[in-house]
Protein backbone atom coordinates (compact mmCIF):
# COMPACT_ATOMS: atom_id res chain seq x y z
CA UNK A 1 0.00 0.00 0.00
CA UNK A 2 1.37 3.42 -0.95
CA UNK A 3 1.99 5.55 2.12
CA UNK A 4 0.44 8.68 0.63
CA UNK A 5 -2.22 9.91 3.02
CA UNK A 6 -5.70 11.01 2.16
CA UNK A 7 -5.73 14.16 4.30
CA UNK A 8 -8.42 14.68 6.86
CA UNK A 9 -9.94 18.13 7.06
CA UNK A 10 -7.45 20.63 8.44
CA UNK A 11 -8.82 20.14 11.92
CA UNK A 12 -8.36 16.37 11.74
CA UNK A 13 -11.52 15.66 13.74
CA UNK A 14 -15.26 15.22 13.16
CA UNK A 15 -16.51 17.66 10.58
CA UNK A 16 -19.47 18.68 8.50
CA UNK A 17 -17.75 19.78 5.31
CA UNK A 18 -19.83 20.62 2.27
CA UNK A 19 -19.87 19.49 -1.35
CA UNK A 20 -16.38 20.71 -2.30
CA UNK A 21 -14.85 19.15 0.80
CA UNK A 22 -16.50 15.85 -0.09
CA UNK A 23 -15.36 16.09 -3.70
CA UNK A 24 -11.77 16.70 -2.55
CA UNK A 25 -11.87 13.68 -0.28
CA UNK A 26 -13.27 11.54 -3.08
CA UNK A 27 -10.56 12.63 -5.50
CA UNK A 28 -7.86 12.03 -2.91
CA UNK A 29 -9.18 8.55 -2.22
CA UNK A 30 -9.06 7.82 -5.95
CA UNK A 31 -5.47 9.10 -6.04
CA UNK A 32 -4.46 6.72 -3.27
CA UNK A 33 -6.09 3.80 -5.10
CA UNK A 34 -4.30 4.77 -8.31
CA UNK A 35 -0.98 5.08 -6.51
CA UNK A 36 -1.40 1.59 -5.07
CA UNK A 37 -2.23 0.11 -8.46
CA UNK A 38 -5.82 -0.61 -7.51
CA UNK A 39 -7.46 1.17 -10.42
CA UNK A 40 -5.16 -0.38 -12.96
CA UNK A 41 -6.39 -3.87 -12.12
CA UNK A 42 -10.05 -3.04 -11.62
CA UNK A 43 -12.45 -5.48 -13.28
CA UNK A 44 -16.19 -5.99 -13.14
CA UNK A 45 -15.95 -7.73 -9.78
CA UNK A 46 -19.68 -7.26 -9.19
CA UNK A 47 -20.68 -9.54 -12.05
CA UNK A 48 -18.09 -12.14 -11.10
CA UNK A 49 -19.12 -12.10 -7.47
CA UNK A 50 -22.75 -12.79 -8.39
CA UNK A 51 -21.77 -16.31 -9.47
CA UNK A 52 -20.71 -17.21 -5.94
CA UNK A 53 -22.48 -20.22 -4.42
CA UNK A 54 -21.44 -19.45 -0.87
CA UNK A 55 -24.09 -19.71 1.82
CA UNK A 56 -22.36 -16.99 3.84
CA UNK A 57 -23.14 -13.28 3.45
CA UNK A 58 -20.07 -11.25 4.30
CA UNK A 59 -20.50 -7.73 5.65
CA UNK A 60 -17.61 -5.38 6.33
CA UNK A 61 -18.00 -2.66 8.95
CA UNK A 62 -15.59 0.29 8.87
CA UNK A 63 -15.31 2.97 11.55
CA UNK A 64 -12.68 5.10 13.32
CA UNK A 65 -12.12 3.02 16.44
CA UNK A 66 -8.91 4.89 17.26
CA UNK A 67 -7.56 8.36 16.51
CA UNK A 68 -9.20 11.78 16.52
CA UNK A 69 -12.65 10.50 15.49
CA UNK A 70 -12.76 7.71 18.07
CA UNK A 71 -15.56 9.27 20.15
CA UNK A 72 -17.95 8.45 17.31
CA UNK A 73 -16.95 4.78 17.41
CA UNK A 74 -16.96 4.50 21.19
CA UNK A 75 -20.13 2.38 21.34
CA UNK A 76 -19.18 0.12 18.39
CA UNK A 77 -18.27 -2.96 20.43
CA UNK A 78 -21.54 -2.86 22.32
CA UNK A 79 -23.62 -2.21 19.22
CA UNK A 80 -21.96 -5.04 17.30
CA UNK A 81 -22.60 -7.42 20.21
CA UNK A 82 -26.29 -6.55 20.06
CA UNK A 83 -26.39 -6.93 16.28
CA UNK A 84 -24.66 -10.32 16.36
CA UNK A 85 -27.10 -11.56 19.01
CA UNK A 86 -30.17 -10.62 16.94
CA UNK A 87 -31.97 -13.35 15.03
CA UNK A 88 -30.86 -12.58 11.47
CA UNK A 89 -27.22 -12.46 12.52
CA UNK A 90 -27.23 -15.34 15.01
CA UNK A 91 -29.56 -17.75 13.16
CA UNK A 92 -29.25 -16.61 9.56
CA UNK A 93 -31.52 -15.18 6.89
CA UNK A 94 -33.51 -17.06 4.26
CA UNK A 95 -33.40 -15.56 0.78
CA UNK A 96 -35.45 -17.45 -1.77
CA UNK A 97 -35.11 -21.06 -0.64
CA UNK A 98 -31.56 -20.70 0.63
CA UNK A 99 -30.53 -20.13 4.25
CA UNK A 100 -27.52 -17.86 4.63
CA UNK A 101 -25.44 -17.12 7.69
CA UNK A 102 -24.11 -13.57 8.10
CA UNK A 103 -20.50 -12.82 8.96
CA UNK A 104 -19.34 -9.36 10.08
CA UNK A 105 -15.72 -8.24 9.77
CA UNK A 106 -14.73 -5.03 11.56
CA UNK A 107 -12.02 -2.63 10.42
CA UNK A 108 -10.51 0.44 12.12
CA UNK A 109 -9.54 3.44 9.97
CA UNK A 110 -7.44 4.97 12.77
CA UNK A 111 -9.25 8.19 11.75
CA UNK A 112 -7.04 8.42 8.64
CA UNK A 113 -8.27 8.61 5.07
CA UNK A 114 -5.50 6.50 3.54
CA UNK A 115 -6.10 3.77 6.11
CA UNK A 116 -9.82 3.93 5.30
CA UNK A 117 -8.98 3.18 1.66
CA UNK A 118 -6.60 0.41 2.64
CA UNK A 119 -8.97 -1.45 4.97
CA UNK A 120 -11.79 -1.11 2.43
CA UNK A 121 -9.61 -2.75 -0.20
CA UNK A 122 -8.78 -5.52 2.28
CA UNK A 123 -12.47 -6.17 2.87
CA UNK A 124 -13.19 -6.22 -0.85
CA UNK A 125 -10.31 -8.62 -1.47
CA UNK A 126 -11.76 -10.90 1.22
CA UNK A 127 -14.97 -11.19 -0.79
CA UNK A 128 -17.44 -9.07 1.16
CA UNK A 129 -20.92 -8.63 -0.27
CA UNK A 130 -21.53 -5.29 1.41
CA UNK A 131 -19.64 -2.61 3.36
CA UNK A 132 -21.15 -0.40 6.06
CA UNK A 133 -19.32 2.72 7.23
CA UNK A 134 -19.90 5.43 9.82
CA UNK A 135 -18.58 8.63 11.24
CA UNK A 136 -17.65 11.87 9.51
CA UNK A 137 -16.74 12.68 5.90
CA UNK A 138 -13.08 11.91 6.59
CA UNK A 139 -14.08 8.27 7.15
CA UNK A 140 -17.14 7.70 5.01
CA UNK A 141 -16.10 9.34 1.76
CA UNK A 142 -12.82 7.44 1.22
CA UNK A 143 -14.67 4.19 1.98
CA UNK A 144 -17.68 5.01 -0.20
CA UNK A 145 -15.63 6.15 -3.20
CA UNK A 146 -13.42 3.05 -2.96
CA UNK A 147 -16.54 0.86 -2.97
CA UNK A 148 -17.88 2.72 -5.98
CA UNK A 149 -14.67 2.12 -7.89
CA UNK A 150 -14.71 -1.59 -7.03
CA UNK A 151 -18.47 -1.94 -7.62
CA UNK A 152 -19.26 -3.07 -4.08
CA UNK A 153 -22.44 -2.00 -2.26
CA UNK A 154 -21.84 0.49 0.54
CA UNK A 155 -24.08 2.26 3.05
CA UNK A 156 -22.78 5.33 4.91
CA UNK A 157 -24.04 7.34 7.85
CA UNK A 158 -23.03 10.34 9.99
CA UNK A 159 -21.97 12.32 6.95
CA UNK A 160 -23.89 15.38 5.71
CA UNK A 161 -25.48 14.46 2.42
CA UNK A 162 -23.88 17.42 0.62
CA UNK A 163 -20.38 16.19 1.48
CA UNK A 164 -21.34 12.61 0.58
CA UNK A 165 -22.72 13.70 -2.80
CA UNK A 166 -19.58 15.72 -3.43
CA UNK A 167 -17.46 12.61 -3.00
CA UNK A 168 -18.71 11.28 -6.33
CA UNK A 169 -17.51 13.50 -9.15
CA UNK A 170 -20.47 12.60 -11.39
CA UNK A 171 -22.78 14.77 -9.32
CA UNK A 172 -23.08 18.36 -8.18
CA UNK A 173 -25.38 20.55 -6.08
CA UNK A 174 -27.50 23.33 -7.56
CA UNK A 175 -27.52 26.89 -6.14
CA UNK A 176 -30.86 25.93 -4.57
CA UNK A 177 -29.20 23.07 -2.69
CA UNK A 178 -30.60 20.20 -4.79
CA UNK A 179 -28.61 17.15 -5.85
CA UNK A 180 -27.74 17.25 -9.56
CA UNK A 181 -26.47 14.35 -11.66
CA UNK A 182 -26.83 10.60 -11.60
CA UNK A 183 -24.72 10.04 -8.50
CA UNK A 184 -23.24 6.69 -7.46
CA UNK A 185 -24.55 3.27 -8.50
CA UNK A 186 -23.25 1.25 -5.57
CA UNK A 187 -23.68 3.66 -2.68
CA UNK A 188 -26.46 4.88 -0.41
CA UNK A 189 -26.53 6.84 2.84
CA UNK A 190 -28.74 8.23 5.59
CA UNK A 191 -28.21 11.33 7.73
CA UNK A 192 -29.06 14.99 7.02
CA UNK A 193 -27.56 18.25 5.73
CA UNK A 194 -27.36 22.01 6.14
CA UNK A 195 -31.13 22.63 5.75
CA UNK A 196 -31.81 20.23 8.62
CA UNK A 197 -29.24 22.02 10.77
CA UNK A 198 -31.08 25.26 10.05
CA UNK A 199 -34.46 23.63 10.64
CA UNK A 200 -33.21 22.35 13.99
CA UNK A 201 -31.48 25.52 15.26
CA UNK A 202 -33.61 28.43 14.04
CA UNK A 203 -36.85 27.37 15.78
CA UNK A 204 -34.88 27.43 19.03
CA UNK A 205 -33.65 30.94 18.18
CA UNK A 206 -37.22 32.07 17.55
CA UNK A 207 -38.48 30.72 20.85
CA UNK A 208 -35.69 32.29 22.87
CA UNK A 209 -36.23 35.58 21.04
CA UNK A 210 -39.85 35.53 22.16
CA UNK A 211 -39.03 34.68 25.75
CA UNK A 212 -36.11 37.08 26.19
CA UNK A 213 -36.82 39.78 23.56
CA UNK A 214 -33.26 39.30 22.34
CA UNK A 215 -32.11 40.65 18.99
CA UNK A 216 -31.59 38.92 15.63
CA UNK A 217 -27.82 39.34 15.45
CA UNK A 218 -26.15 35.95 14.98
CA UNK A 219 -22.48 35.44 15.84
CA UNK A 220 -20.71 33.03 13.50
CA UNK A 221 -17.61 31.29 14.85
CA UNK A 222 -16.38 29.61 11.67
CA UNK A 223 -12.69 28.68 11.29
CA UNK A 224 -10.63 28.92 8.13
CA UNK A 225 -10.87 25.24 7.33
CA UNK A 226 -13.03 23.07 5.11
CA UNK A 227 -15.82 22.77 7.65
CA UNK A 228 -15.86 26.43 8.65
CA UNK A 229 -15.76 27.67 5.07
CA UNK A 230 -18.59 25.31 4.09
CA UNK A 231 -20.78 26.56 6.94
CA UNK A 232 -19.87 30.18 6.19
CA UNK A 233 -20.99 29.78 2.59
CA UNK A 234 -24.15 27.78 3.25
CA UNK A 235 -25.65 28.46 6.65
CA UNK A 236 -26.66 32.12 6.38
CA UNK A 237 -28.13 31.82 2.87
CA UNK A 238 -29.97 28.64 3.87
CA UNK A 239 -31.49 30.30 6.93
CA UNK A 240 -32.43 33.35 4.83
CA UNK A 241 -34.22 31.14 2.31
CA UNK A 242 -36.00 29.01 4.92
CA UNK A 243 -36.81 31.74 7.46
CA UNK A 244 -37.01 35.01 5.47
CA UNK A 245 -39.20 36.71 8.08
CA UNK A 246 -36.53 36.26 10.75
CA UNK A 247 -34.43 39.16 9.51
CA UNK A 248 -31.29 37.56 10.89
CA UNK A 249 -28.08 39.57 10.71
CA UNK A 250 -25.06 37.28 10.55
CA UNK A 251 -21.82 38.61 12.01
CA UNK A 252 -18.73 36.67 10.94
CA UNK A 253 -16.10 36.57 13.65
CA UNK A 254 -13.37 36.03 11.08
CA UNK A 255 -11.78 33.00 9.44
CA UNK A 256 -9.45 32.20 12.30
CA UNK A 257 -6.74 29.51 12.28
CA UNK A 258 -7.52 26.21 13.97
CA UNK A 259 -6.05 25.85 17.45
CA UNK A 260 -5.84 29.59 17.96
CA UNK A 261 -5.27 30.60 21.56
CA UNK A 262 -6.64 34.16 21.80
CA UNK A 263 -10.20 34.96 20.72
CA UNK A 264 -10.37 38.47 22.18
CA UNK A 265 -10.78 40.20 18.82
CA UNK A 266 -13.57 37.86 17.77
CA UNK A 267 -15.32 38.27 21.11
CA UNK A 268 -15.18 42.05 20.77
CA UNK A 269 -16.70 41.75 17.29
CA UNK A 270 -19.57 39.71 18.70
CA UNK A 271 -20.08 42.19 21.56
CA UNK A 272 -20.39 45.27 19.34
CA UNK A 273 -20.66 44.13 15.71
CA UNK A 274 -24.41 43.70 15.39
CA UNK A 275 -26.88 46.19 14.00
CA UNK A 276 -26.52 49.62 15.62
CA UNK A 277 -23.48 48.42 17.52
CA UNK A 278 -25.46 45.84 19.49
CA UNK A 279 -24.14 42.51 20.69
CA UNK A 280 -24.93 39.24 18.95
CA UNK A 281 -27.55 37.55 21.11
CA UNK A 282 -27.52 34.33 19.07
CA UNK A 283 -24.52 32.13 18.36
CA UNK A 284 -23.65 29.43 15.81
CA UNK A 285 -20.34 27.63 15.23
CA UNK A 286 -18.51 24.58 13.90
CA UNK A 287 -15.05 24.62 15.53
CA UNK A 288 -12.66 22.06 16.94
CA UNK A 289 -13.69 21.07 20.47
CA UNK A 290 -10.55 22.57 22.08
CA UNK A 291 -11.11 25.81 20.16
CA UNK A 292 -14.67 26.07 21.38
CA UNK A 293 -13.58 25.34 24.92
CA UNK A 294 -11.01 28.15 24.72
CA UNK A 295 -13.41 30.57 23.05
CA UNK A 296 -16.32 29.87 25.38
CA UNK A 297 -14.15 30.23 28.48
CA UNK A 298 -12.69 33.52 27.23
CA UNK A 299 -16.14 34.78 26.20
CA UNK A 300 -17.41 34.24 29.73
CA UNK A 301 -14.36 35.98 31.19
CA UNK A 302 -14.85 38.94 28.83
CA UNK A 303 -18.58 39.16 29.52
CA UNK A 304 -19.84 38.01 26.15
CA UNK A 305 -22.84 35.89 27.04
CA UNK A 306 -25.17 35.23 24.08
CA UNK A 307 -28.75 34.44 24.94
CA UNK A 308 -28.62 31.15 23.03
CA UNK A 309 -25.68 29.11 21.75
CA UNK A 310 -26.53 26.54 19.07
CA UNK A 311 -23.40 24.62 18.20
CA UNK A 312 -22.44 22.14 15.49
CA UNK A 313 -19.56 19.65 15.48
CA UNK A 314 -18.97 20.16 19.21
CA UNK A 315 -20.98 19.17 22.29
CA UNK A 316 -22.21 15.98 20.64
CA UNK A 317 -20.78 13.70 23.31
CA UNK A 318 -20.68 13.73 27.13
CA UNK A 319 -16.90 14.16 27.02
CA UNK A 320 -17.42 17.61 25.49
CA UNK A 321 -19.81 18.68 28.24
CA UNK A 322 -17.58 17.45 31.05
CA UNK A 323 -14.59 19.28 29.55
CA UNK A 324 -16.44 22.62 29.80
CA UNK A 325 -18.01 21.97 33.18
CA UNK A 326 -20.51 24.58 34.34
CA UNK A 327 -20.08 26.54 31.11
CA UNK A 328 -21.91 23.69 29.34
CA UNK A 329 -25.19 24.72 30.91
CA UNK A 330 -27.97 25.09 28.32
CA UNK A 331 -25.70 24.93 25.27
CA UNK A 332 -27.87 23.55 22.47
CA UNK A 333 -26.95 21.22 19.63
CA UNK A 334 -28.56 18.72 17.25
CA UNK A 335 -29.36 15.07 18.02
CA UNK A 336 -29.98 12.41 15.38
CA UNK A 337 -30.53 9.62 17.92
CA UNK A 338 -32.00 9.95 21.39
CA UNK A 339 -33.26 7.25 23.75
CA UNK A 340 -36.28 9.43 24.49
CA UNK A 341 -37.72 8.68 21.04
CA UNK A 342 -40.59 6.21 20.48
CA UNK A 343 -38.57 4.16 17.99
CA UNK A 344 -37.73 0.46 18.15
CA UNK A 345 -35.23 -1.88 16.55
CA UNK A 346 -36.50 -3.45 13.35
CA UNK A 347 -34.34 -6.49 14.21
CA UNK A 348 -35.49 -7.26 17.76
CA UNK A 349 -38.24 -4.82 18.72
CA UNK A 350 -36.05 -3.37 21.48
CA UNK A 351 -36.91 0.25 22.27
CA UNK A 352 -34.43 3.08 21.89
CA UNK A 353 -34.70 3.69 25.63
CA UNK A 354 -33.97 0.05 26.52
CA UNK A 355 -31.07 0.01 24.06
CA UNK A 356 -29.42 3.00 25.73
CA UNK A 357 -30.24 1.76 29.24
CA UNK A 358 -28.56 -1.58 28.50
CA UNK A 359 -25.47 0.21 27.22
CA UNK A 360 -25.22 2.08 30.51
CA UNK A 361 -26.07 -0.96 32.65
CA UNK A 362 -23.22 -2.91 31.07
CA UNK A 363 -20.74 -0.31 32.20
CA UNK A 364 -20.04 1.49 28.92
CA UNK A 365 -20.77 4.91 30.37
CA UNK A 366 -23.34 7.44 29.23
CA UNK A 367 -25.29 6.85 26.02
CA UNK A 368 -24.07 8.60 22.88
CA UNK A 369 -25.81 9.58 19.67
CA UNK A 370 -23.67 7.48 17.34
CA UNK A 371 -24.87 4.20 18.87
CA UNK A 372 -28.22 4.64 17.15
CA UNK A 373 -26.89 5.40 13.68
CA UNK A 374 -24.40 2.52 13.81
CA UNK A 375 -27.21 0.16 14.78
CA UNK A 376 -29.36 1.44 11.91
CA UNK A 377 -26.64 0.63 9.38
CA UNK A 378 -27.27 -3.06 10.03
CA UNK A 379 -31.03 -2.60 9.95
CA UNK A 380 -30.68 -1.03 6.50
CA UNK A 381 -28.45 -3.93 5.43
CA UNK A 382 -31.12 -6.47 6.38
CA UNK A 383 -33.83 -4.46 4.63
CA UNK A 384 -31.74 -4.46 1.46
CA UNK A 385 -31.00 -8.18 1.67
CA UNK A 386 -34.72 -8.92 1.98
CA UNK A 387 -35.25 -7.29 -1.42
CA UNK A 388 -32.87 -9.45 -3.48
CA UNK A 389 -32.93 -13.00 -4.76
CA UNK A 390 -29.14 -13.42 -4.71
CA UNK A 391 -27.21 -11.65 -1.93
CA UNK A 392 -23.96 -12.07 -3.85
CA UNK A 393 -25.25 -10.02 -6.79
CA UNK A 394 -23.64 -6.76 -5.78
CA UNK A 395 -25.39 -4.55 -8.31
CA UNK A 396 -28.83 -5.93 -7.42
CA UNK A 397 -28.08 -5.48 -3.71
CA UNK A 398 -26.85 -1.92 -4.26
CA UNK A 399 -30.04 -1.08 -6.14
CA UNK A 400 -32.16 -2.64 -3.40
CA UNK A 401 -30.39 -0.62 -0.72
CA UNK A 402 -31.11 2.59 -2.63
CA UNK A 403 -34.85 1.98 -2.26
CA UNK A 404 -34.98 0.83 1.38
CA UNK A 405 -37.97 2.21 3.29
CA UNK A 406 -38.50 1.12 6.90
CA UNK A 407 -38.68 2.38 10.50
CA UNK A 408 -36.11 1.33 13.07
CA UNK A 409 -33.82 2.54 15.84
CA UNK A 410 -33.30 6.01 14.32
CA UNK A 411 -36.89 6.30 13.13
CA UNK A 412 -38.17 6.24 9.55
CA UNK A 413 -35.53 5.98 6.83
CA UNK A 414 -36.69 6.18 3.23
CA UNK A 415 -33.87 6.11 0.69
CA UNK A 416 -36.08 7.33 -2.16
CA UNK A 417 -38.74 9.53 -0.59
CA UNK A 418 -40.71 11.79 -2.90
CA UNK A 419 -42.14 14.71 -0.93
CA UNK A 420 -43.19 18.30 -1.53
CA UNK A 421 -41.35 19.11 1.71
CA UNK A 422 -37.67 19.54 0.73
CA UNK A 423 -36.58 18.82 4.31
CA UNK A 424 -38.11 15.35 4.16
CA UNK A 425 -37.52 14.41 0.53
CA UNK A 426 -34.52 12.39 -0.61
CA UNK A 427 -32.17 14.80 -2.42
CA UNK A 428 -31.45 11.88 -4.75
CA UNK A 429 -32.16 8.18 -4.94
CA UNK A 430 -30.26 6.36 -2.23
CA UNK A 431 -30.24 9.21 0.29
CA UNK A 432 -32.41 8.96 3.41
CA UNK A 433 -33.07 11.92 5.71
CA UNK A 434 -33.10 11.63 9.51
CA UNK A 435 -34.87 14.55 11.18
CA UNK A 436 -32.75 15.80 14.11
CA UNK A 437 -34.12 17.41 17.25
CA UNK A 438 -32.71 20.21 19.35
CA UNK A 439 -31.15 19.21 22.68
CA UNK A 440 -29.59 21.16 25.52
CA UNK A 441 -27.01 20.10 28.06
CA UNK A 442 -28.41 20.41 31.56
CA UNK A 443 -26.87 19.47 34.91
CA UNK A 444 -27.84 17.44 37.94
CA UNK A 445 -30.84 15.51 36.66
CA UNK A 446 -31.88 11.88 36.64
CA UNK A 447 -32.11 10.62 33.07
CA UNK A 448 -35.07 8.63 31.86
CA UNK A 449 -32.55 6.10 30.56
CA UNK A 450 -32.21 3.49 33.26
CA UNK A 451 -32.94 6.15 35.89
CA UNK A 452 -29.23 6.94 36.07
CA UNK A 453 -27.97 10.24 37.42
CA UNK A 454 -25.25 11.99 35.44
CA UNK A 455 -23.81 15.41 36.05
CA UNK A 456 -24.57 16.46 32.47
CA UNK A 457 -27.26 15.10 30.17
CA UNK A 458 -28.80 15.97 26.82
CA UNK A 459 -32.51 16.80 27.03
CA UNK A 460 -34.83 17.23 24.06
CA UNK A 461 -36.02 20.84 24.08
CA UNK A 462 -37.20 21.36 20.49
CA UNK A 463 -38.83 18.89 18.12
CA UNK A 464 -39.83 21.22 15.29
CA UNK A 465 -38.42 18.81 12.70
CA UNK A 466 -39.62 15.61 14.35
CA UNK A 467 -42.78 15.73 16.43
CA UNK A 468 -42.58 11.98 17.05
CA UNK A 469 -39.78 12.56 19.52
CA UNK A 470 -41.30 14.05 22.68
CA UNK A 471 -39.88 16.98 24.57
CA UNK A 472 -38.52 16.10 27.99
CA UNK A 473 -36.79 19.33 28.83
CA UNK A 474 -37.50 23.05 28.74
CA UNK A 475 -35.67 25.26 26.28
CA UNK A 476 -33.92 27.89 28.35
CA UNK A 477 -31.54 30.72 27.44
CA UNK A 478 -27.92 29.68 27.54
CA UNK A 479 -27.32 32.92 29.39
CA UNK A 480 -30.12 34.80 31.16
Amino acid sequence: MNEENVPTSPDGIPGWGGFEFGRRLGLQAAAVMAASGALATLTDVSAAHAASKSHTIKIGFVSPRTGALADFAGPDSFVLSQIRASSYFSKGITIGKTKYKIEITEKDTQSLGNVAVQVTQELINSGVDLILVSSAPETTIPVATTCEQYKVPCVSTVVPWEAYWGGFTGGSISPQGAAVGTGPKYNSMFFFGVPQFAGCFVPMWERVQKSTKCNSNVAEMFPNDADGNAFRAAFGPTVGAMFPSGGYNFVDGGAYTDLASDYSSMIQTFKTGGKNGAACDLFINCPLPPDFQSFWTQASQQNYNPKLATVAKVMLFPTDAYALGDLSNNIATDAWFTPYSPYHSSLTGQSANAFAALYQAKGHGQWVQSMGSTYSLFEVAIEGLKRVTNPHNRLALARALQTVNYTGMCGPINMNLKSSNPLLASPAKGIGMIMPVGVQWKPGSTELVGHRKYKWSQWVVDNSLNKRIPLNGTLEPTNA
